[in-house]
């Protein structure tokens, strides 16, 4: 009997329904289909108003990384993740730094860029001119479309118009300039391009195509800065090694696309933990990373007159506190309250200290032990688990790969084998 996944009304099915359609259609077992229905924090209910076509919950492993000292205060912070080594490794890197006084964040206010695409403009420049000309009567219109943003100190705060040149010719981009406050703001952007645009297309003279918040959050950046005593990191061979390293990542793309992964490591747990957009932040990310048409590393790595390392980072952060998965996720508001932030410009000033503490403890590893290392241990264990070992069983098998430096699959295998018959 020929398969389809195209299942008439599935959106209308119960989540029962869909768990038993899906597990039909791939011929699960019953303890396939039952892990599915396992409750969690997110309930179903609240899932199925999340996304579409729900049928279960991707649990993540959430830990908490500690030392973390931002801007004179005391931190313990989230992270949703499941690669290993990782909160441990940031929270080694807190320690390092507490000496000397920990991070110190700052951010930029929040202020996301709305664009919209005006198209068929037959004299471009004249059109730039006329929308900047009625910049007044623009904000104005936006502004309307969100008094209580405005009643929170928010709103659209100023317009910029400018002229690219494509394939198809010019267009006119028109951006709208919006402070978010303490939300993300892809919602309250987005409704104020769609409320300006039949303006813009009436000024202009062209067509408006495409009316839409962007990621690259250039007018909403982060900023973290520490100092790594020379001594905690091993000495000053290290920290020269750390430079080293960067210097590498600064020059080649191949290295700084591995570099900025151990970055956005630390970034996108705690984005995930606290139900922020990690698509939003990695992308705008990475975009830039490569503002100057070179991929370049988000953070710089230099020596002090004392030979301590000094770190810096800087990048887009459009993260939020209200509304969206932090508003719906139970665990999200959980791991808000742990942090102990009230404003999103706080949330972002952690976030960006522990991509810096991430990216630190990536080079140190690299330039004073290698980064396999690290990772052996935890990474054994799960691969003692996926070939079924419980309890004791476990240890002593991750134990065996590390120390034989083979930790596979198939070795743990035969070492379950071996141990359950002695």
């Amino acid at each position: 009997m020929t398969k389809s996944s195209e299942i008439s009304g599935f959106y209308k099915f119960t989540v029962a329904d869909r768990i038993k359609a899906v597990a039909d259609f791939a011929e699960l077992s019953q303890e396939e289909a039952t892990l599915l229905q396992k409750p969690s924090a997110l309930g179903f209910d609240a899932a199925n108003r999340m996304v579409e076509n729900v049928i279960g919950v991707m649990p993540v492993p959430m830990g908490v990384a500690m030392n973390f000292l931002i801007n004179g205060k005391d931190v313990i912070v989230p992270m949703a993740i499941e690669e290993p080594s990782v909160i441990a490794a940031a929270s080694n890197a807190a320690k390092m730094t507490r000496t000397k006084g920990g991070f110190q964040a700052t951010t930029t206010d929040p202020i996301m860029i709305g664009q919209i695409q005006v198209v068929g403009v037959r004299d471009p420049y004249r059109a730039r001119f006329e929308i900047l000309a009625q910049k007044a009567e623009l904000l104005k219109h936006a502004n309307a479309e969100d008094p209580v943003l405005i009643s929170l100190g928010g709103g659209a705060r100023d317009l910029e118009a400018r002229i690219i040149d494509t394939f198809q010719g010019k267009m006119v981009i028109a951006e709208l300039l919006v402070d978010c406050r303490d939300a993300m703001g892809a919602n309250a952007v987005n409704t104020m391009t769609e409320a300006v645009a039949p303006l813009i297309e009436k000024i202009s003279g062209g067509r408006v195509r495409l009316r839409i918040i962007s990621n690259l959050a250039v007018k909403r950046l982060a900023r973290a800065k520490a100092t790594f005593p020379k001594e905690a990191l091993g000495g000053e061979e290290v920290v020269d090694g750390i430079v080293s390293a960067y210097a590498f990542a600064a020059a080649d793309p191949y290295r700084c696309a591995t570099h900025n992964k151990g970055i956005m490591n630390g970034v996108t747990a705690v984005v995930l933990a606290t139900g922020n957009d990690t698509r939003a932040i990695e992308a705008g990310a990475h975009t830039y990373a490569a503002r100057s048409g070179h991929y370049a590393s988000l953070t710089s790595w230099e020596k002090d007159a004392n030979g301590d390392l000094v770190g810096t980072l800087e990048m887009p952060m459009a993260v939020g506190i209200v509304g969206g998965a932090t508003a719906s996720n139970p665990i999200a508001k959980v791991a808000v309250k742990i942090l102990g932030i009230k404003t999103a410009r706080e949330l972002a000033e952690v976030i960006v200290s522990v991509g810096l503490a991430q990216n630190l403890a990536a080079l140190r590893a690299l330039a004073a032990e290698g980064i396999q290392r690290g990772h052996m241990s935890l990474h054994a264990r799960n691969v003692a688990i996926s070939v079924g070992a419980k309890g004791e069983m476990i240890e002593k098998i991750s134990a065996r790969m590390v120390a034989e430096k083979k930790v596979r699959v198939d070795r743990a295998k035969e070492l379950l084998e071996e141990f359950s018959r002695s």
